[in-house]
């Protein structure tokens, strides 16, 4: 690569700092507003709500930071100034998405983002691999966006109206048929945005992007897909398709978690991890917690982009000097049980979900299992001494369930303005059969059972490869 740009340009500079302005006016926005989320709309193009404002500062966070990263990683890369427009190019059209009230901003802001992530998967064009990935990535995202445009335009057709604050005043006097086939196109559309089985092969093929790209798509762009749910809310509650999502995301996650479990690759491992992750967001929005969603993708967001710009410290880490065994022992795995049942009943206590026989004891579940794995990690990290692990560990864990509780119940306030964000699915029979089964599948998960079945292993290794046309086609740059 040639050293084009021996030093942080002074326009990567420029707009880092412009970045972290915006972000400070928004969480100024926020702070200034709450808990009365304002309502204001703009000839029936735009419009600003609690939501608007909680994901456009969430969006200028993430971007600010991986811009002011990239200033230094990415000196002396061929393409650095691309990257800026490209990074700005996906600012852009994400805050579109969330401002967007018209239908057809929606969905130019949708089409763009696709088009600007997929540029920066392959934005290094003499890369054989980045070009395949950008087109195999940009197909998923073209298809995604088609059915998007298919299930909104039908229902704006039928309708007769053109933007969303319109269209959730009339979801009830519409055909079920109507709502249902729309419901469907969206929620694939939705499926492909955050890489659900069986489509979750693109982002284990998008490793080719330069870490901060990856580290905004992982943090950010998987993420449109809670977003456009939230959106859309009461559409999945008349067209009776949130068990679906309940569903979908269950699926996946258990099958994200175990092909996790067998990468040897770092940025595979994350890659699954944000399937896993997005899985248990759209699992919370079919329980009628599209809140929590919400939550979940904020800080998931930040998780993940530490992890990806942090990933060169890793790989150092489990350098082939020392071995860490992936395995916890029986003492390790009944530490982490007792501290998912504390974390879910301290997360029913503060947030009042979980208490009834409805979709809360499911949410309870899933937020158990999400910070304590993460404190299973901590657990079985062999450069921890056993008294740093028994005191850090369970200190850690409740003050994430406890920043986790503060969260959703902030953002449950400033949501409130919005229809249906918080509407708990009451229990049916096939939830909880399907609750129970994805406990077993978890806990098989956890104790290695599957292990012992060769044909399991070799499944989740032939459904984890990415693209074949991604990895190890080309010998060298082609100019």
């Amino acid at each position: 690569m040639s050293n084009k740009n021996p030093r942080p340009s002074i326009t990567f500079k420029l707009v880092s700092a412009f970045l972290w302005l915006l972000f400070i006016l928004s969480i100024t926005s926020i702070i200034i507003y709450y808990p009365n989320a304002p309502q204001w709309y703009c000839n029936g193009a735009f419009r600003i709500n609690g939501l608007t404002l909680i994901i456009w500062a969430t969006v200028t966070f993430f971007t600010a930071v991986v811009c002011t990263f990239s200033s230094k990683y990415l000196i002396g890369f061929h393409y650095y100034n691309r990257f800026i427009a490209l990074t700005i190019g996906l600012l852009v059209s994400v805050s579109l998405l969330v401002f967007a009230d018209h239908i057809v901003l929606l969905l130019l802001a949708w089409f763009g983002m696709g088009f600007f992530m997929a540029r920066l998967i392959g934005i290094d064009a003499r890369w054989g691999e980045a070009r395949e990935a950008a087109r195999y990535c940009q197909w998923h995202f073209f298809i995604g966006g088609l059915f998007l445009s298919a299930g909104m335009l039908l229902l704006s057709f039928y309708a007769n109206q053109f933007t969303l604050t319109g269209l959730q005043q009339h979801f009830g006097n519409l055909p079920f048929s109507i709502l249902l086939t729309a419901a469907l196109c969206i929620i694939i559309a939705a499926a492909i945005q955050s890489a659900m089985f069986p489509f979750h092969r693109w982002l284990l093929s998008a490793m080719t992007s330069p870490t901060p790209a990856s580290a905004l798509m992982h943090a950010g762009f998987v993420n449109g897909a809670g977003i456009l749910l939230t959106l859309l809310a009461p559409l999945f509650f008349k067209s009776d398709t949130m068990t679906l999502l309940i569903i979908i995301g269950g699926v996946t996650a258990i099958v994200a978690q175990f092909t996790k479990l067998i990468q040897v690759n770092i940025k595979q491992k994350l890659g699954c991890s944000t399937t896993a992750q997005m899985a248990f967001m759209i699992m919370e929005c079919g329980l009628g917690f599209f809140n929590a969603g919400i939550v979940h993708l904020i800080l998931h967001g930040c998780y993940k982009a530490y992890l990806f710009l942090s990933s060169g410290e890793e790989i150092h880490h489990i350098s082939p000097v020392r071995h860490p065994k992936s395995r916890s022992n029986y003492l390790q795995a009944i530490a982490s049980i007792v501290l998912g049942v504390l974390g879910a009943l301290l997360f029913a206590w503060t947030t009042g979900k979980g208490l009834k026989a409805d979709g809360g004891i499911f949410l309870t579940l899933i937020v158990a299992i999400t910070v304590g794995q993460a404190m299973d990690n901590i657990i079985k990290r062999p450069e921890l001494s056993n008294l740093t692990k028994s005191i850090v560990g369970p200190v850690v864990f409740f003050l994430s369930i406890g920043l986790y509780a503060l969260m959703y119940n902030s953002t449950s306030v400033f949501m409130s303005g919005l229809p249906m964000t918080d509407h708990p699915e009451p229990l049916s029979v096939l939830q909880i059969v399907f609750g129970v089964t994805f406990l077993i599948g978890f806990f098989i998960m956890k104790s290695g059972i599957y292990k012992n079945f060769p044909w399991l292993y070799v499944r989740l290794v032939n459904d984890s490869q990415p693209y074949k046309k991604t990895v190890l086609r080309y010998k060298k740059y082609i100019k």
